[in-house]
């Protein structure tokens, strides 16, 4: 069946071409190994989480055009996919990340130390590295230009504070798969007349605080895990079910292309949301529980959150959109066979693993971490799942218009 490839349809225009199984004698886990070292390479970059899931999706779709154009070679050596994915990775990585060249041009000679230095290794490399580049110029214009245009309110004289808010000009990229960022835009935070609000700031003051006494030591724990947001750690959950034994690579590259562009536009729509209705943190909320009008919210004027709160607004909660995007999207593939446990690790709680019997599980850890550390109220933990289960299913459908 004649099939047109999935970053084809939704976001590099390549030609269409035959989805061809792998066959057996290629290693099942090239994909996961080189996203790992990925992860790893885009994390001591040191670019903050929207910039860096970026990077990681043009990584991914990368990796996959590179992988899928490998196995259609005609007569390839075994060593062709390996060559290839490493020449995408080695291609896009140093052009989005010149600094890391050398932590990239190791993890190159690592991956490819197993396989004969010779002409169709050195024929595959290039022809991954153009994928690559092909990949990249599909891309050029999705950033917005012009300078940012943000003013801090303020009176003349008067002190604000003076770091920069995250990803300002986000709404404004043009996304991989939904049609615009406002797509999937939820209506607004609660009234702070309604008795949601009342509800909603209540916990967060009792449960979210740096010093509170009703949060056990296990959610403690559990919100500093989430602290950190980086795409390593939604790459490790991912990873928990491509290392499963009997998956293909060209399966793999697919899924974390999937994964990684629907996780750009998750945080390019949860921006526009953010930015749109510009809802005010429970450390600011709290601190002014006197001035919101509605006499159930009593102010703490020294309260703080667990963790450090993120610089752009509360409503919706970002983390919770990125995990109902990957939760949808490997509910998917469990609709295809059983589901190993999933895994991963955090480097905001180094050396604890955390697990979970299903996506659901993991999606819903990460919503109640978010209040645990003190930085979203509940409503907006539930309309960041809802808004990133959206997504995920429309990542799906296009998939599979894809593939039609």
């Amino acid at each position: 069946m004649k099939t047109r490839s999935l970053i084809a349809h939704l976001a590099v225009p390549l030609t269409s071409a035959l989805f061809t199984t792998l066959a057996s004698h290629v290693r099942a886990d090239v994909i996961t190994d080189w996203n790992q070292r990925s992860a790893q390479i885009v994390g001591e970059a040191r670019i903050g989480t929207p910039p860096a899931v970026r990077v990681m999706a043009l990584v991914q779709t990368a990796a996959y055009e590179a992988a899928r154009e490998a196995r259609r070679a005609p007569s390839a050596p075994p060593h062709a996919v390996d060559a290839a994915v490493a020449g995408a990775h080695r291609a896009a990585l140093t052009q989005l990340l010149p600094a890391q060249r050398a932590a990239i041009d190791a993890a190159v000679q690592a991956a490819l130390a197993a396989t004969p230095d010779d002409a169709p290794r050195a024929e595959h490399l290039a022809a991954g590295e153009r994928a690559a580049q092909r990949v990249l110029a599909s891309r050029t214009g999705e950033m917005p230009g012009g300078a940012d245009t943000y003013r801090p309110h303020t009176t003349p004289g008067a002190y604000v504070p003076t770091t920069t808010l995250a990803a300002l000009q986000w709404p404004q990229r043009r996304p991989w798969l939904l049609q615009r960022a406002d797509q999937f835009r939820p209506g607004p935070p609660p009234a702070l007349n309604s008795a949601r609000w009342a509800a909603d700031y209540n916990e967060m003051k009792s449960v979210g605080g740096r010093d509170s006494k009703q949060r056990s030591a296990e959610q403690t724990d559990v919100g500093r895990f989430w602290d950190h947001s980086l795409p390593a750690i939604y790459h490790g959950v991912v990873r928990s079910v491509a290392l499963q034994p009997g998956r293909d690579v060209l399966a793999n590259a697919r899924l974390f292309a999937v994964v990684a562009q629907s996780m750009d536009d998750a945080l390019i729509a949860v921006m526009d949301a953010k930015y749109h209705h510009n809802f005010w943190r429970p450390v600011t909320a709290i601190r002014n529980g006197d001035l919101d009008g509605h006499d159930g919210t009593e102010r703490d004027a020294s309260w703080a959150p667990l963790i450090d709160t993120p610089m752009h607004p509360e409503y919706p909660c970002a983390h919770c959109i990125l995990a109902g995007t990957v939760a949808t999207v490997l509910n998917a593939e469990g609709r295809k066979g059983p589901l190993p446990v999933l895994s991963t690790t955090s480097a905001t709680l180094p050396g604890v693993v955390r697990r979970w019997n299903s996506p659901d599980d993991f999606m819903h850890e990460v919503a109640q971490a978010r209040i645990y550390g003190g930085v979203h109220y509940r409503k907006s933990t539930e309309v960041g799942m809802a808004m990133g289960q959206r997504i995920g299913e429309w990542a799906l459908q296009r998939s599979a218009a894809a593939e039609q």
